[in-house]
């Protein structure tokens, strides 16, 4: 089945498997089957088409996922780096832009970076 261009997996609740559309998380799923009037139990592959043609409508129409979701993220961060805001100067510098402390465990928006010394040296070339 798929819903605002995402597979969802055929085999999980339909509860869970609304989660795999980027921009719907498990409180807006919970409401998105409310809405459609949809025990949040039945797996996606129990669904009838006239479910499943309910749900495309719900999640297309009145909310904002995937592609639409991601530009205007992304518009939203260019805007912040155009006025060269703190926190535009921030993602510039792919530094963590909330507040986080950077001394120690910014790894992730870093990119990974390991650039202090480990303990000991590595022993030295091989001899000749």
């Amino acid at each position: 089945m798929r819903i605002a261009g995402t597979t969802i997996p055929n085999e999980k609740r339909i509860v869970i498997a609304l989660n795999y559309i980027y921009g719907i998380g498990p409180t807006l799923s919970k409401k998105i089957l409310e809405t459609a009037g949809i025990d949040e139990n039945i797996r996606t592959k129990n669904l009838t088409n006239e479910q499943q043609d309910k749900l495309r409508a719900i999640t297309e129409k009145t909310y904002r996922t995937e592609g639409d979701l991601r530009r205007e993220i992304q518009s939203n961060i260019k805007r912040l780096k155009d006025i060269k805001c703190y926190r535009g100067l921030r993602h510039m510098k792919h530094l963590p832009a909330r507040g986080q402390r950077t001394k120690t465990n910014s790894r992730t928006v870093r990119g990974n970076v390991r650039k202090t010394m480990g303990s000991g040296r590595k022993p030295g070339g091989q001899k000749t």
